[in-house]
């Protein structure tokens, strides 16, 4: 295993094979200005440019200023220009009430939150993200992410409409990436709260919004996930479309069971079947990434934190509580994930958030937090590469 540290170009020796894992860091806390980088997202576009996004923090919380910045490829992910800043809102900004009321972050922050892309078939890279988790945002690249156009306000016609189903007062994109149909629809997972909570996030349900026109337009699905007492708080899903052109979500959430809860629709947006929780995927409650890989035997890989374990605590942890962050784990399934056959960890220590993409060569990308050098929870952005067929040697 190679470790390359993060903000000046480096160079791997060679392409992923099926017996490396490689690992090189994005992002380090306390580099750039920036206290903390959270919320990996990672997509590869058409011309085959990988580009990393991410929240660059002035604090470790999630609502203080929070600017998104992001990092290209230009070869498969193995050099990586510098970072950059991307999706700056222009004008005064008003906090949300969710913050005000209950006094998080300080009154000027400014908190870009929740970055979701999504690389088009044409060549276009579409870019969600929210300010301050009660509004959102649209833009989009038509040169691999070199420049974007000036953000677009999307709120009262993607997410005013859930009003009707839920009174939300916070409101998030994905995050990780969105995906484009066959069909050549867009679709972005979102979840909207009642705002209640320590952190302002609680009481949420799960969705998606759509887009049928290339990005010039957005419309709200179905909610998804609702919140039940069986399907708590449903929130930070993913999405993928199966290789029988139905549309899996799949969501964490603090219930019971401690599990991935799963959903289908065959367009992504409507006609959800009933939530059920996955037994073979342990949710420690935390955001967790899926990647249709097509081809000639297409598989699903799902990646999320792979424990049940709290230290500290009796146990078992009781039930539906968060446990601890750690062992950041790819699982791959042959069947659209009815079963999931192979698995491989790509950190046992703390790790957290994380998202897939594969590049054009064909090695899979992992885009996760891992703990820093010296120590320190959330201390690194890293990405992983690996070829599909190291998921299942022995």
């Amino acid at each position: 295993m190679r470790t390359a540290t993060a903000l000046a170009l480096f160079v791997l020796a060679s392409p992923a094979r099926a017996a490396d894992l490689d690992k090189f860091d994005l992002f380090r806390a306390d580099d750039g200005g920036y206290k903390m980088y959270r919320i990996p997202g990672v997509v590869v576009t058409k011309g085959g440019t990988v580009l990393a996004y991410c929240e660059a923090r002035k604090t470790a919380s999630d609502w203080a200023t929070i600017d998104i910045l992001m990092r290209r490829s230009t070869d498969h992910g193995k050099t990586w220009g510098e970072p950059r800043k991307i999706a700056d809102v222009p004008g005064p900004k008003e906090r949300s009430p969710v913050a005000l009321a209950k006094k998080l972050g300080a009154k000027d922050d400014v908190t870009n939150n929740n970055p979701v892309m999504i690389a088009d078939a044409s060549g276009a890279v579409h870019f969600l993200f929210c300010l301050d988790y009660f509004r959102c945002f649209y833009c989009r690249s038509d040169d691999d992410g070199k420049t974007w156009t000036k953000p677009a306000e999307i709120t009262a016609t993607a997410l005013d409409p859930f009003k009707k189903h839920i009174e939300w007062k916070a409101v998030a994109t994905g995050p990780g990436h969105g995906i484009q149909l066959k069909s050549g629809r867009l679709v972005v997972p979102v979840w909207l709260s009642l705002g209640t909570g320590g952190s302002g996030h609680g009481d949420s349900v799960s969705a998606t919004i759509y887009s049928d026109d290339a990005g010039k337009t957005w419309k709200p699905g179905e909610v998804a996930i609702p919140n039940t007492k069986e399907w708590a708080s449903p929130n930070e899903c993913c999405v993928a479309e199966l290789s029988d052109g139905n549309v899996m979500l799949n969501a964490r959430s603090p219930s019971k069971a401690n599990r991935r809860l799963v959903t289908v629709s065959k367009d992504g947006a409507t006609k959800w079947s009933e939530p059920k929780f996955d037994d073979a995927l342990p949710d420690p409650v935390c955001m967790g990434s899926l990647l249709a890989v097509p081809g000639p035997k297409p598989v699903l890989l799902f990646s999320n934190p792979d424990n049940l374990d709290k230290a500290g605590v009796k146990q078992p942890p009781v039930p539906g509580t968060g446990r601890d962050r750690k062992n950041v784990t790819v699982r791959l399934s042959t069947d659209d994930g009815k079963t999931w056959t192979a698995k491989r960890t790509i950190e046992s220590g703390f790790s957290a958030y994380s998202d897939l993409a594969r590049a054009k060569d064909g090695t899979v990308l992992l885009f996760y937090e891992r703990v820093g050098e010296k120590g320190g929870n959330y201390g690194r952005l890293t990405v992983a590469r690996f070829a599909t067929e190291w998921l299942t040697e022995k």
